[in-house]
Parts: C-alpha cells; sequence; structure tokens
C-alpha cells in the first residue's frame, strides 16, 4: 500500500517564519528604539536570530517550557532582569509586528489543491498547538488538516520517533504509509526517516540536489515536486479551489 497522508510542519514550510519573523522583528526594534547597540538592523536581527534558536532548542530539549523560552528569549536579546509580566509584554509588543507579516509561501495552496483528493493531511510542529492553530486558522488553511499536533502538548518534540508516531496514530495509519514534509534537514528530514516515514525534505534556499540516499530524507527545493514523490496527479498549478 502506498503513501495514504502527508503529515506537514508549518514554520518555515507551509508558513514564511523567516521572513515574517525579520520583518516583524525589525519594526519592534524600531518602534522600541533599541538600535543603538548595533551597527544596523541587519546585525540586531542576526542576534535575535542566535538568541532564538539557541532558547528553542532548550524547549525542544526538555530544558524550558514554551512560554519560558519565550521570556528567556527577550531576558538574553536585552541582557536585562525581567520580570515575567515584563517579558511577556515585550515579547506581545513584538507579536503584533510578527503577525502582520504573515504569509503562506507561494507553492503551498496549489499542492494542497493538487493532494486534496489522493491524501489525507496533518500537522506536526515543535511548537504549542494555541500558536499554530491560530495561525493556521489566519492563514487560512485550518480546515485542511484533519489533525494538528504540536510538542508542547505531546510532550515530545521531533527529531524523536515517539512525536512522528503520534502523528500517524492521530491518522490511524502506519509509519510507511505517512509522508512528512519540512524544512530542517536533522529535526525533520532525518527524524521522519529514522520514524520509518517517507521524509521529504523542503529545502528552498540551498543548492538543490535530488535525494539524500537509500532510506534518508528526499530533498525537494519547492512544493511542486511533492506530488510526483508521491504519485499522485502531477496537474500542478491549477487555480486554488480553497477561499
Amino acid at each position: 500500500m502506498g503513501i495514504r497522508a502527508v503529515v506537514w510542519d508549518v514554520d518555515d514550510t507551509l508558513f514564511d517564519y523567516t521572513a515574517a519573523d525579520r520583518a516583524g522583528m525589525r519594526a519592534h526594534l524600531l518602534t522600541e528604539g533599541l538600535l543603538d547597540g548595533y551597527d544596523d538592523v541587519e546585525q540586531a536581527l542576526v542576534r535575535w536570530r542566535q538568541v532564538t534558536n539557541a532558547q528553542w532548542a532548550r524547549f525542544s530539549a526538555g530544558e524550558a517550557t514554551f512560554q519560558g523560552q519565550r521570556r528567556d528569549r527577550v531576558r538574553v536579546f536585552l541582557g536585562m532582569e525581567l520580570t515575567d509580566a515584563e517579558a511577556d509584554a515585550w515579547f506581545e509588543r513584538y507579536i503584533g509586528h510578527y503577525e502582520a507579516a504573515w504569509a503562506l509561501f507561494p507553492d503551498v495552496l496549489p499542492v494542497l489543491d493538487v493532494l486534496a483528493a489522493s491524501h489525507r493531511h496533518a500537522v506536526l510542529s515543535n511548537s504549542s498547538l494555541t500558536v499554530q492553530d491560530r495561525k493556521l486558522r489566519v492563514l487560512g488553511v485550518h480546515d485542511r488538516f484533519e489533525a494538528i499536533l504540536c510538542a508542547a502538548e505531546l510532550g515530545v518534540s521531533k527529531p524523536e520517533a515517539r512525536a512522528f508516531h503520534a502523528a500517524c496514530t492521530a491518522l490511524d495509519l502506519a509509519p510507511h504509509q505517512v509522508a512528512y514534509v519540512g524544512d530542517h534537514p536533522d529535526i525533520d528530514g532525518r527524524g521522519a526517516a529514522a520514524a520509518g516515514m517517507l521524509s521529504v525534505w523542503i529545502d528552498r534556499d540551498g543548492a538543490y540536489t535530488s535525494g539524500d540516499g537509500p532510506g534518508g530524507p528526499q530533498r525537494i527545493a519547492s512544493l511542486a515536486e511533492l506530488p510526483a514523490i508521491l504519485g499522485a496527479d502531477t496537474r500542478f498549478g491549477a487555480p486554488s479551489t480553497f477561499r
């Protein structure tokens, strides 16, 4: 039996998180008057990304709660001792700018349309359900997915096999019947492959080559390549039927 369902990562797979984060933080730093300590905006954005990656790694490893890593991102970035309420308020002001820049990648709706009749769909994210559920609703794709699973509620994060298997269980399918699509070569790509799924690594910015070899993730540069990998109808590019 072939692939019957696709489980999707969200950030930087369906949703252009990096662009929204950069645009949101740029606007936030300008509004807050926080650029004096940097040579330029780009230097500040690089610093924010470094802090975000470090604190997210702590959350993924179970060393911090979802809200805790947000607060620590603010404290480390600012180099200040803040109360939880102060850190939360700062982050919420950033969120306002960040959400104003939310957008799907342009290849998302076309591929979801092509695969709508042939495959079931779900989400597995290393975030929280509160965040991703709302995000998918705002972006207009929430109803495309049968299940939305997130690490904060599951208590286990990718690349652990238990996270991927939880998504398969939610679909009542075996891992070999499910494909996983994500943007991170290790957390998503190799993690899903090790869990026994058909692993597809979306690498939009890299030097594109074909698959990584037997047992590893299939590497694609655009979601337009996904239907062919799944053996689905490849009439890609038809107008979106979803409103």
